[in-house]
């Protein structure tokens, strides 16, 4: 099937692309303890048939930027495809659709009969954007929201209007733009920043919502990015954004809270062991997602560590 994908995107067949996304009801992902966010832009085909090898807790299926106008429509057909194909999965599929006035709209509303694990809208304003959103979005789809626009920080402690809104994402590039500030205020010592993000974290946690620390461009600067996890970390953090594998690891190695981690391993091997009993080897779990054999042998791996 990847061949006939590959062949409809060179081809820029859209209709024949989109006659391969087949509509499904997933074994949705409802994990909290997600640490890396990966970004994946939807229109790149090779990247997306790595998903079930990449290290990262959760994927972002990016729409919005990387992706051209002219790209988009491909781009959305594309993640409908890839989720589709993924029916169980131990990692989070997200999908950053556009502005709610760019296509945003149209886009959950194709994106609904696939079934992701939660919609990411960008840009977001307001509680009545978010409620509008819920009106529209699958009911067991979660929602998650990017915190980048004035009116959004400023709205910030009224967005998380139920239970399905459970993550909000630090958009720090965007928001100071769209504030005024410079982005040289972004470095590891500025007060501001410490500000920022301290109030994030705290008004983000008292509505229990998870809070999603910021994506530091640089990549290739594993030292800096380094330092604000640690930062991060120190503050109360558990999940950031990335934009490569190595970024993913240092995410993974530094957000890793060993109590947490050992409970974790221990609960999913008492669940995979009772339902194996019961002939049952792939099952969701409310709090860890999807647990399969594979997911069994890393938690014990984990114990033995």
């Amino acid at each position: 099937m990847l061949s006939e994908i590959e062949e409809a995107y060179k081809n820029r067949d859209l209709v024949a692309l989109d006659a391969l996304a087949k509509p499904t009801m997933r074994e949705l992902n409802k994990r909290s303890d997600y640490r890396s966010v990966l970004m994946l832009s939807c229109n790149n085909i090779k990247h997306l048939s790595k998903i079930a090898s990449l290290e990262a807790d959760c994927i972002m299926l990016n729409l919005e930027d990387g992706v051209s106008r002219e790209d988009k429509p491909f781009a959305l057909v594309l993640a409908a495809i890839f989720i589709a194909r993924t029916q169980k999965s131990d990692k989070k599929l997200v999908v950053r659709v556009n502005a709610l006035e760019e296509g945003g709209y149209e886009e959950i509303t194709y994106l609904n009969q696939f079934m992701p694990d939660a919609i990411r809208v960008p840009k977001i304003q307001n509680r009545q954007e978010v409620i509008s959103v819920l009106a529209l979005l699958n009911e067991g789809i979660e929602l998650h929201l990017s915190i980048e626009t004035a009116q959004a920080w400023h709205n910030l402690h009224k967005l998380a209007v139920n239970k399905r809104v459970t993550g909000f994402y630090l958009g720090i590039l965007d928001l100071f733009a769209d504030m005024g500030l410079s982005h040289s205020l972004i470095n590891l010592d500025n007060p501001t920043m410490h500000y920022m993000l301290s109030h994030f974290l705290v008004t983000t946690k008292a509505m229990k919502v998870k809070p999603i620390s910021f994506v530091f461009q640089e990549y290739k600067d594993s030292d800096t990015f380094t330092k604000w996890l640690e930062l991060e970390k120190r503050m109360g953090y558990d999940a950031k954004g990335c934009i490569s594998p190595k970024q993913v690891t240092l995410v993974n190695e530094i957000f890793v809270d060993k109590e947490k981690e050992i409970k974790r391993a221990q609960t999913i091997v008492k669940l995979f062991e009772m339902h194996r009993d019961e002939g049952i080897t792939g099952f969701v779990d409310e709090e860890y997602g999807f647990i399969d054999e594979p997911i069994y042998k890393g938690a014990l791996n984990t114990l033995k560590r």
